[in-house]
């Protein structure tokens, strides 16, 4: 469950626990404080996949990610004297800046703990929300040690970035968006691509979908080499990747798929795709050119597969989530000279 000052631990009954009524719930409570992303088109990008693809583009999130919709959905739900308390949450950043732009405006401390290499504007801007930066060397310190004794010590309820009910609820309203404006373009059935790390995003979208739009299917896609969901989802138990970092795409690497969210995804969601990291780049080209957005690379790979593995997706229309624009310029530069021309 949400032990207090603890790394959740997951039992078989958790899944039982994760349902619509959660999702609706985080919705109510994010009322007014986030933003209804709209569904994108452009004619370019349907001509490129060979069908109509829709984006949902949560880089106009605020902090510029999906991971706001957990951070306030998290905050708001804690019970008010455990949340007077103040809360701690580890990310390599958009995590980081969701929690704490929720705990900024819930009037709450939280202090964020960052691996050290994460990209600078990420820690910059988790500062800036009002957050304390904890930061720590991925290969060498134990996160989740640092952790528990700071929530020991401080008395602070951890906020884990994806195996937490209240943060897979709140990213479960994007799923709910997205089940509405389906309907209203009139698609009935697709393929919903969406950005996979630990599988927050992924688990809610298809909780949401399995309610609200059952033609709607998700698939979680990742980049090469750090494949562990959709390595998992083939094998049926949840796989390790071998490196931890490296990868262009630092908002979506984690060591494996959570404990709470393998079992709703593996239930749920199609095969994994993966991508490579100059489509992930030429992907972010894409959407600046074409629809005017800025993604970050691992925010890029939803819309990378529906580009350069339309052979791996049916259907006429597919839907595919931007889940984030917290790039570096260098980056933003890099995709653009790559691919912009």
């Amino acid at each position: 469950g949400l032990g207090h000052g603890s790394v959740p631990t997951v039992d078989s009954h958790e899944e039982i626990r994760m349902n619509i009524e959660m999702i609706r719930a985080a919705q109510a409570r994010l009322e007014g404080h986030v933003r209804r992303t709209p569904l994108l088109s452009s004619p370019f990008l349907d001509e490129m996949a060979g069908r109509r693809v829709w984006v949902k583009p949560e880089c106009l999130q605020h902090t510029g990610s999906f991971k706001f919709r957990g951070g306030w959905s998290a905050v708001s739900g804690l019970g008010p004297e455990t949340r007077a308390r103040g809360v701690i949450a580890f990310s390599s950043g958009n995590h980081a800046q969701g929690v704490a732009l929720a705990a900024a405006r819930h009037g709450v401390r939280a202090v964020i703990v960052m691996p050290s290499d994460a990209p600078q504007t990420k820690i910059d801007n988790t500062r800036a929300l009002g957050a304390e930066v904890v930061p720590f060397d991925r290969a060498k310190d134990d996160r989740n040690a640092i952790c528990n004794r700071l929530c020991e010590e401080q008395d602070l309820t951890l906020i884990v970035p994806y195996d937490n009910p209240l943060v897979i609820a709140g990213q479960g309203t994007c799923g709910l968006e997205i089940a509405e404006q389906a309907a209203a373009e009139g698609i009935t059935k697709a393929d919903v691509l969406v950005c996979c790390g630990g599988g927050g995003f992924t688990s809610g979208v298809a909780l949401a979908l399995e309610e609200e739009a059952p033609g709607l299917r998700v698939r979680p896609v990742e980049p090469e080499g750090f494949d562990d969901m959709a390595r998992s989802l083939e094998s049926g138990v949840i796989e390790r990747n071998s490196r931890l970092s490296g990868s262009l795409c630092d908002a979506i690497i984690t060591p494996q798929p959570g404990n709470l969210t393998f079992p709703i995804v593996s239930r749920l969601a199609g095969p994994g795709l993966v991508v490579t990291e100059d489509e992930a780049l030429h992907a972010m080209a894409l959407a600046f050119s074409r629809l005017k957005l800025v993604a970050e690379p691992g925010g890029a790979v939803a819309l990378a597969a529906a580009l350069f593995h339309a052979d791996e997706i049916e259907g006429e229309d597919l839907i595919v989530t931007i889940s984030g624009g917290n790039v570096d310029t260098a980056v933003f530069r890099m995709a653009l000279d790559k691919f912009g021309g």
